[in-house]
């Protein structure tokens, strides 16, 4: 259903028309200016001003999509790309050429004329104000389109591979020296002037630009990809402009409102805004007045974007497709109304609905006069108001008709007392039983944030039955709940937060024990009700941060790789099976070594089984995540999970931190010293490196001191470690030996890794010193908990292909086949058994 813009639920996703006049939502900000909900002093009027639309952000962001795309196809698909061309340039061939330039310039004035005259017609046109801004924001987009593609010829012709320029560009035609542009950026300011200045003709821009665009193929003077790109860059860019500065207000005047509406007709007489995209209008003597509400494009977009989201999230998404047209919102939102009034439920009648062009539209209701339930005093919800409310919702749902926004703003109590249901337009016919009882728990705990559990629970079982009721029971969880209901659920306990810190102060309920004390009362009705709550989500947010995470890591791994002739296959097929298994053998060590000086710095006892799998978790998460910053989230996480209070496991993650930074350093001053060389030999060009690091930080350290609010800033960061941190290490003082475990711990892991990457280098024939190859991967491992790549990729291999070569004196071949070995055991390898432990644990609870 389309939506409104301005008065809309993230979980519910429809159109929000107002109750009455001055309804706001509940449990957020009311509309602005007067209590009415009309304009304040700081609105502008309907018409002027400008707005920016999630439709031109969409766009945007699909377009710069697509250009990326393009590139990348054009590099690595250039086999392709290239017998494309190919083909096109033997078929412009067979083009006379007197013909090609005839229609290239019959083309070039065609293009030229087209928005010339658009822009003179509208110009000349009722509306000059907002003619004039289009055209301006048009002549910007224009000069933006062709700087970028003027920028990215430059770039293509001086910085880019040599490949990609080949695929994106040819020689000139007639035997002149030189090739064609990269981008034909010839047609891309048109297009960005068309699109941003949002000009109505569609069929003759499109057609004159495919008419140049052909002409400039069959001329010789474009490849289809320059092609593609120049019209990709043009639509991007215009969106881009459009969401940059605004578009113009594309809401309809109070004018425009009363004569649609007499067209309709009713009998309008004024018309006055009464919040966003909302208007209360009178009609003539003895007519009742109007609520009108507004339907938009942009409505209609960022209902999409909620809808698909919800879709792809929670099992209560609505079966009907997500995309639904401007004029398939209206007969829906009419066809939810009339079943509604069939069912005898009391709600707005619809008086009319109106198109007001190709992109708006108008819903007219008939006025309530009336408050909503967030405007009642407390005194005022009797147990007869809340029976009437229950009795409305029994009669929707005896219909199976869903409502999906049943927050107070859509329950509506006119002046005799009498309760009515508005704000129907999201709902469902023929709706599931699952989402049925969302709707019933929704209302609950809507009341119960007003009344209490008890009069909610009571009045609600008196209604609908105590089966009813306890049938809806495991639907009782915050996810099932709006997002101005969780809201007002997070209020209250941040107003038990505050209670609690009063001495006089009663504390609130908490969320939590509010949903809990609703559970007890329907419990207490009903004891055979369910109370295991349905699993409602269907993706996780984390799930898809670890997919998409997983796709960008393997974006950015593979070719670091699998690019050059040394890559991981290769190096195991000719590396030395002794010294590779040792190598694995020292890369498994790894994670239970790890496991211990995890375990080490926690007071409480862990499950080792669960501490390793933790730690072979962490290979995954480490693609989803820049350097250390996975492993501490999982870790803490862990803790969390087994009953450790969160101060607690944050304290005894930054103790482990901070014992393996100490141990980090010393280990690596101790591996510098054992290098044992002579004065001026290769290997000691490990020192200027581990001393200028040090010198650094301290020289880093020292600057921030010396600032006030830098100092402060660091004194901010600082206090969680003297507070949390140094306590916890000293309850661990009191146990030496867990904490000299969590030390072997923390030193056999890096031993073990070291280790690794050794064998590594001999299994591909190389015999480099131990304490060198300490060096280097101590160093890179460092590099990699600072870079903000997934897993360090990258930063890593890097630091330690150039290190190996200088520290460790090996030849290029041989240092990079031992670095992508090492990574492949330790980075490319794990992540299967990481994704499979991390699914364990999540299964048992652990995570």
């Amino acid at each position: 259903m389309a939506i409104v813009t301005g008065r809309t639920d993230s979980d519910t996703g429809g159109i929000r028309t107002a109750g009455t006049a001055g309804a706001a939502d509940p449990g957020g900000p009311p509309a602005p200016g007067i209590p009415g909900g009309g304009r304040g002093p700081g609105e502008v009027a309907p018409g002027t001003g400008r707005i920016r639309q999630p439709a031109a952000l969409i766009r945007l962001l699909v377009g710069l999509g697509a250009i990326v795309l393009t590139l990348l196809l054009a590099d690595y698909a250039r086999a392709t790309t290239g017998g494309i061309a190919a083909d096109v340039a033997q078929a412009a061939r067979l083009v006379p050429r007197p013909l090609a330039r005839l229609a290239g310039g019959l083309s070039t004035a065609a293009v030229l004329l087209v928005p010339a005259s658009s822009a003179i017609r509208r110009l000349l046109g009722p509306d000059r104000r907002r003619a004039l801004q289009q055209v301006a924001d048009g002549l910007l987009a224009a000069v933006l389109a062709f700087g970028l593609t003027l920028a990215l010829d430059l770039w293509a012709d001086g910085l880019a591979p040599v490949s990609l320029l080949a695929a994106l560009t040819q020689d000139l035609p007639g035997g002149v020296l030189g090739h064609t542009d990269p981008v034909y950026g010839y047609l891309a300011p048109v297009l960005a002037f068309m699109a941003a200045s949002g000009a109505r003709e569609r069929r003759l821009p499109w057609t004159v630009l495919a008419v140049s665009g052909l002409a400039g193929l069959a001329g010789g003077y474009a490849t289809p990809t320059a092609l593609l790109l120049g019209l990709l860059i043009g639509w991007t860019v215009a969106h881009g402009t459009l969401y940059a500065v605004g578009t113009p207000d594309p809401r309809p005047r109070p004018s425009q409102i009363l004569h649609s509406l007499r067209g309709a007709g009713l009998r309008p007489v004024t018309a006055r805004p009464d919040g966003p995209d909302r208007y209360l209008v009178r009609q003539e003597a003895g007519r009742p007045d109007l609520d009108v509400q507004v339907l938009d494009r942009q409505a209609v977009t960022a209902a999409l974007v909620r809808r698909t989201w919800r879709r792809l999230r929670l099992r209560t998404a609505p079966h009907p497709r997500a995309l639904r047209s401007l004029r398939t919102g209206l007969e829906h939102e009419a066809l939810i109304s009339y079943a509604a009034l069939a069912a005898g439920v009391r709600t707005r009648r619809i008086a009319a609905t109106v198109g007001l062009g190709r992109d708006t539209a108008l819903v007219a209701y008939e006025h309530l006069a009336g408050r909503t339930l967030d405007r009642l005093a407390d005194d005022e919800l009797t147990d007869e108001l809340l029976t009437d409310a229950w009795t409305q919702l029994a009669l929707l749902q005896r219909r199976e008709i869903s409502h999906r926004s049943l927050v107070p703003s859509s329950v509506l109590v006119d002046e005799a007392g009498a309760v009515h249901l508005v704000d129907l337009a999201d709902g469902d016919i023929a709706a599931s039983e699952l989402v049925l009882h969302c709707d019933l728990v929704q209302l609950l705990t809507t009341f119960a944030l007003r009344t209490g559990a008890e009069r909610a629970v009571r009045t609600a079982v008196a209604v609908l039955g105590p089966d009813a009721v306890g049938a809806a029971l495991p639907l009782l969880q915050p996810i099932a709940l709006a997002r101005t209901t969780r809201d007002a659920l997070k209020r209250a306990s941040a107003a038990a937060r505050a209670g609690r810190n009063a001495a006089t102060a009663t504390p609130a309920p908490q969320p939590v024990e509010l949903l809990d004390e609703i559970r007890a009362e329907v419990l207490r009705t009903q004891p055979q009700a369910p109370v295991r709550p349905v699993r409602l989500e269907r993706l996780r947010p984390r799930t898809l941060l670890a997919v998409v995470g997983g796709v960008v890591a393997g974006w950015l791994l593979l070719p670091q790789l699998f690019a050059s002739e040394q890559n991981p296959i290769s190096a195991v097929a000719d590396a030395d099976p002794a010294w590779l298994a040792l190598a694995l053998a020292a890369a498994v060590a790894s994670h239970f070594t790890a496991a211990l000086g995890f375990i080490g710095f926690v007071p409480e006892r862990l499950v080792f089984r669960n501490a390793v799998f933790a730690q072979v978790a962490g290979a995954f998460v480490k693609l989803v995540s820049p350097g250390g910053v996975g492993g501490v989230a999982l870790n803490t996480r862990f803790l969390q999970r087994a009953g450790i209070p969160t101060a607690q496991a944050l304290s005894s993650v930054g103790v482990g931190q901070l014992f393996g930074l100490v141990l980090h350093l010393l280990q690596l001053g101790a591996f510098v010293y054992l290098m044992d060389l002579e004065p001026g030999g290769s290997e000691l060009d490990a020192l200027p490196i581990v001393v200028g690091g040090l010198a650094a930080a301290a020289v880093l350290l020292a600057a921030v001191s010396a600032v006030p609010p830098t100092r402060r800033w660091l004194a901010t960061r600082l206090r969680p470690l003297t507070s949390e941190v140094l306590p916890r290490l000293l309850e661990l003082l009191r146990s030496p030996g867990r904490l000299a475990v969590g030390v072997a711990g923390q030193l056999l892991v890096s031993i073990c890794l070291v280790a690794c990457l050794y064998c590594c280098t001999r299994a591909v024939g190389r015999e480099p010193a131990f304490a060198s190859v300490a060096v280097v991967f101590l160093v890179g491992n460092a590099v990699g908990n600072a870079a903000p790549t997934p897993g360090g990729a990258g930063a890593v291999d890097g630091v330690l292909v150039g290190m190996l070569e200088q520290t460790a004196a090996m030849e290029e071949g041989g240092a990079l086949a031992a670095v992508a070995l090492f990574r492949l055991l330790t980075l490319v390898l794990p992540v299967l058994p990481g994704w499979a432990a991390f699914a364990w644990l999540q299964r048992r609870g652990a995570l």
